[in-house]
């Protein structure tokens, strides 16, 4: 899992003014939540861009006045308008104490319903785990060898036998599906009705055949 450094300057003044101030120098003000105390402090938007425009689950080691603190993103708060960020909030990373997270969920394998013609579907891209800093992963596997056309695999199909890690959606929920394309179901109802014409007509001519002696 990738570790992305990042540096902030402590802010003590506070407030929607502040704030502002902190924008129009054209930084982020952020807050680092978790321990005994809310640590306020800004960055820039160089210093967060790996972190923040990526689909993978990263970890930030954030240095304030020389003392480093291990977090992740816990919400991002975007301008309705521009899309710039505008704040940012972190939760820290304390050693025993559980965290829910959301991580990318990867496919391994692959899958017979595809190589037959079928279009893979994902429908969860993200998954949310609970788990301890010390076992926290970057993302989650589910197997997908043995998925065939039109079958789907779920939640409790995803490899989470690793031990100390919680996958907190419903089990029931739909992973991803091989749908069977349009064309592929045209050609297949094709070859059938034409292999049941073939049929009718072997058919008749064996009727034909046996009224004939």
């Amino acid at each position: 899992m990738e570790v992305i450094a990042i540096s902030g300057q402590m802010r003590t003044d506070l407030g929607k003014t502040a704030s502002k101030a902190v924008r129009n120098e054209g930084k982020i003000p952020c807050v680092l939540y978790g321990g005994d105390e809310a640590i306020h402090f800004s960055t820039t938007q160089k210093e967060v861009r790996d972190l923040i425009y990526t689909p993978d689950f990263k970890v930030a080691e954030v240095t304030i006045d020389g003392k480093a603190y291990r977090c992740f993103v816990k919400e991002i708060q975007w301008h309705p308008v521009s899309d710039a960020v505008v704040h940012i909030d972190f939760l820290r990373l304390i050693e025993g104490v559980p965290v829910k997270v959301e991580v990318p969920l990867r496919f391994k394998g692959v899958s017979p319903g595809v190589k037959n013609g079928g279009k893979l579907i994902q429908k969860l891209r993200r998954v949310k785990i609970k788990t301890t800093p010390e076992h926290l992963i970057g993302e989650l596997q589910v197997d997908i060898s043995n998925l065939q056309l039109n079958q789907s695999i779920r939640v409790r199909d995803i490899d989470s036998a690793r031990e100390n890690i919680d996958v907190l959606n419903s089990p029931g929920v739909p992973v991803a599906s091989v749908e069977v394309p349009r064309a592929l179901r045209s050609a297949t109802a094709a070859a059938e009705k034409a292999g049941k014409a073939v049929g009718d007509e072997a058919g008749e001519e064996e009727g034909e055949e046996a009224g004939e002696e």
